[in-house]
């Protein structure tokens, strides 16, 4: 008897349902190119440890989750000794000195991997003359959700249960072209026999195929992996839903129809090469058996990346542990002459060390970008509404601006043809519509080129803002309340300075339909500039600062909040207000910023000179189209640090580190810390998984060459190219120079300063935060008042970190 003919065990089919609703809940959600925001791409298995997550993504999906060994051991710019080898390999419990270590990372082999049915088949098949089962099962899925998805398509903004799968069936039934390119004629009949529901299809596939409930949690997990990117702008669009407080359940349907091919070829198969079926049927047999010894072997075989790993992460965290045990509170400073509060972003640890070199009394304070405020944007006139905060939270309130009666002619005519003339050159169909004028704009942006723009930002807002929820203004007690909690979050509470700058940050480049990612991914993938203005106009609000005086929060007369954008990849500072900064002011944001940029040319392999020939250098580099690396966005970022910004003042921390300033002692309830813990720190961890993935595997968690991007759907994703999967993740031009990795890819280290107690709280009561920590997606530390210890909380348990540690 074959398996084919096997039924599945007695009471198995609950359990099976359960395997495959369990998979389809294995994979994270990625952001449209308009709203991109760094995702952990691990982030449905943080409940898993990470070596774990490492072997399964590698037996089932041929992924990378954790770096080669190869790659530390070649990153000059960290050596790492043999005694942090051995210590690495000790603290995994594995015996293996720092000589086999290094011998390992020299290896290049690999245990063998799970294969679906196309993949078997694919084996048999002459691969120069005949075209692959999985390249055009790919290839067809792909083409298929980029016409249902994209903008103006069916399913555009999701649909219900079974749609999905009704619209491909019926697509696939149609398509008479597949049998004739795969060289099988008689597949359209399987197409036909095909179960008309998703459900059917799961429960036939799962008989038919013998799967049981182990079997078909793999099964699922590497049919899902095969089509990654589709999958993960499906949980992205049952991520939007739940937010909402709705549900989708579109994922079992693109399981449905991924699998349902390679149940029409298992048939096929069996209907028309009876010797082929039986050796399809012994190779699958061995599969079902073998699927979790092909884990086992893989986590075995990636004991040696893991020691490198944590070998590497050893060294960065001991040369950072050194500037962090020498700190001392300072005594009550006077009164600051100027405040800037930046992002916590960690390309705002430059600017800021600089623009507090400028002079003793600026004082610079880390926030969240978005300030605190859980706002979307609203054009006047448009229902378009863009989220202006972390990915993780749902807008509770809209803003809007005041604007003269043609505004919603302006909005949409401008959005449209700038959203279409801002397409890369890559876009033929443009080309070819347009002719000799978009030849025309190619040659003047060569040789003129202009600042990028977003078409939503490029429109002239008003000068009022109006924060609104359900269509009301938001009465004083309440702007008063949120303006209240934003400022004791930021700690900004009892010393002003004349001029407050509320800092947010944006980017500058042309023609890199990723440039959301370069953005402020604390506002949903937007520039800083809104809530920078929104909260400034809220600040500077006369009734909103007597409320705010009633409750002991008392802002000086000639204190002025300012709304400014830093462009991270010119590093200026624009302000927006009404009367301009104090002479003092504005040059020191000026000097601030040659030095930044000075620091960040050699990055940018841009040669050393004056500072007027760095400047025009680096803005030439905002505005070329043909520039496919105008900043180095986050890449290798590695720390976050909750504390008093005195604690890392005057430290080179590299643009590395991700700087949140908190004072516990003005946090009694520790509601703020509970916050930090909860939001930021958890958003750092997707940025630096994020990058981390996409220098791994950019070929499953990164969007390959920049040079071969097609725009999919509008705003949906890229192509590499014309076809393949959906592709998520950083181009490899954002983290390689061409010679090196620009990223090293280190778990995040999270340093809080704060009561031991506080913290194991908040982390005992937090799921998510319990098992970044747990499951070593993450180092938690506690840094002390007075410098010493360094504790790190690790299963519940705080360990010193020895002063040696190197």
């Amino acid at each position: 008897m074959s398996l084919a003919d096997q039924a599945p065990i007695a009471g198995a089919d609950s359990a099976i349902r359960a395997a495959l609703k369990e998979s389809c809940s294995m994979i994270a959600p990625t952001w449209p190119l308009d709203k991109l925001i760094a995702v952990n791409p691990f982030w449905e298995l943080r409940h898993l440890p990470a070596e774990d997550v490492a072997a399964r993504l590698a037996a089932l999906g041929r992924s990378r989750a954790v770096a080669p060994a190869a790659l530390h051991a070649g990153n000059a710019a960290q050596p790492i000794s043999d005694q942090q080898l051995a210590a690495a390999a000790g603290a995994q419990g594995v015996d293996t000195s720092a000589g086999e270590l290094r011998e390992a990372a020299r290896r290049t082999d690999a245990p063998s991997h799970w294969h679906n049915i196309s993949d078997l088949l694919d084996s048999e098949r002459d691969r120069q003359h005949e075209m692959a089962w999985g390249d055009e099962i790919i290839h067809q899925l792909s083409q298929f959700c980029a016409r249902v998805f994209q903008r103006g398509g069916e399913l555009h903004e999701g649909g219900e249960p079974g749609r999905l799968y009704d619209l491909w069936l019926t697509a696939l039934r149609m398509d008479r072209g597949i049998p004739i390119l795969m060289g099988t004629p008689r597949l359209a009949t399987q197409f036909e026999a095909l179960p008309d529901t998703a459900e059917e299809l799961l429960e036939t596939a799962a008989a038919e195929l013998a799967l049981d409930a182990e079997s078909a949690s793999l099964y699922a997990h590497a049919l899902l992996l095969d089509i990654n990117g589709w999958a993960s702008w499906i949980a992205y669009l049952e991520w939007q839903q739940a937010l909402a407080g709705g549900t989708q359940n579109l994922m079992s349907d693109l399981l449905a129809m991924r699998m349902a091919w390679d149940l029409a070829i298992w048939r096929y198969l069996k209907a028309n090469d009876e010797f082929a079926a039986r050796r399809l049927d012994r190779l699958w047999k061995h599969q079902l058996a073998t699927g979790a010894q092909l884990i086992t072997e893989h986590a075995q075989q990636q004991q040696a990346d893991w020691a490198w790993q944590r070998a590497a992460e050893a060294t960065y965290q001991a040369n950072l542990h050194q500037h962090l045990r020498s700190w001392v509170r300072p005594e009550q400073e006077e009164r600051p002459m100027l405040q800037a509060v930046f992002c916590i972003d960690v390309r705002s640890e430059v600017m800021r060390r600089h623009l507090e070199a400028q002079h003793g009394r600026i004082q610079t304070i880390g926030f969240a970008g978005f300030f605190g405020l859980p706002i979307a944007y609203q054009p006047a006139g448009s229902s378009y509404q863009r989220p202006q905060l972390p990915g993780l939270l749902a807008p509770g309130l809209t803003v809007t601006e005041t604007a003269d009666s043609d505004a919603p002619a302006r909005t949409n005519g401008k959005a449209r043809w700038d959203a279409l003339t801002e397409s890369p050159p890559a876009m033929f169909a443009l080309v070819e519509a347009t002719g000799p004028l978009y030849a025309a704009k190619l040659l003047k942006e060569s040789f003129f080129p202009a600042p990028g723009k977003n078409p939503v930002n490029g429109l002239n807002m008003g000068r009022s803002l109006s924060l609104q929820r359900d269509g009301q203004p938001l009465p004083a007690a309440e702007r008063i309340t949120l303006a209240h909690n934003i400022l004791s979050a930021m700690g900004l509470t009892r010393q002003f300075a004349p001029v407050v700058l509320l800092t947010g940050h944006g980017s500058s480049s042309r023609n890199n339909p990723h440039a959301a990612g370069l953005d402020c991914g604390a506002c949903g993938g937007q520039t800083g500039e809104l809530n920078a203005r929104v909260l400034a106009s809220l600040l500077n609000d006369e009734q909103v600062r007597r409320g705010l005086s009633a409750r002991d929060i008392r802002i000086p007369a000639d204190t002025r909040f300012v709304a400014a954008l830093h462009d991270t990849t010119t590093d200026e500072i624009h302000c927006y207000s009404d009367e301009p900064l104090p002479p003092l002011a504005s040059r020191w944001l000026e000097d601030a910023g040659a030095a930044a940029r000075a620091e960040r040319a050699p990055s940018l392999d841009i040669k050393p000179g004056s500072r007027r020939k760095t400047d025009a250098a680096i803005r030439r580099r905002a505005r070329d189209w043909s520039q496919l690396r105008p900043e180095w966005g986050l890449a290798n970022n590695a720390a976050f640090i909750a504390a008093p910004r005195q604690r890392t003042q005057g430290f080179d921390l590299q643009g590395r580190t991700f700087l949140h300033d908190y004072d516990w002692q003005q946090d009694p309830d520790f509601s703020i810390l509970e916050l930090i813990m909860t939001a930021p720190m958890v958003v750092a961890q997707w940025i630096n998984a994020q990058y981390n993935a996409s220098v791994t595997d950019n070929q499953r968690y990164g969007s390959g060459n920049k040079l071969l991007h097609n725009v999919v759907g509008g705003n949906i994703g890229v192509f590499e190219g014309n076809g393949g999967d959906l592709r998520i993740g950083l181009p490899h031009q954002s983290v390689h120079n061409g010679r090196d990795w620009m990223h090293t890819p280190l778990r995040l280290s999270a340093y809080l300063q704060a009561p031991a107690e506080a913290i194991a709280r908040i982390y005992k009561a937090h799921a998510n935060v319990a098992q970044l920590v747990d499951n070593d997606w993450l180092y938690l530390f506690r840094l002390s008042d007075t410098g010493e210890p360094i504790e790190r909380l690790y299963q519940d348990q705080w360990t010193i970190v020895p002063a040696e540690h190197r």
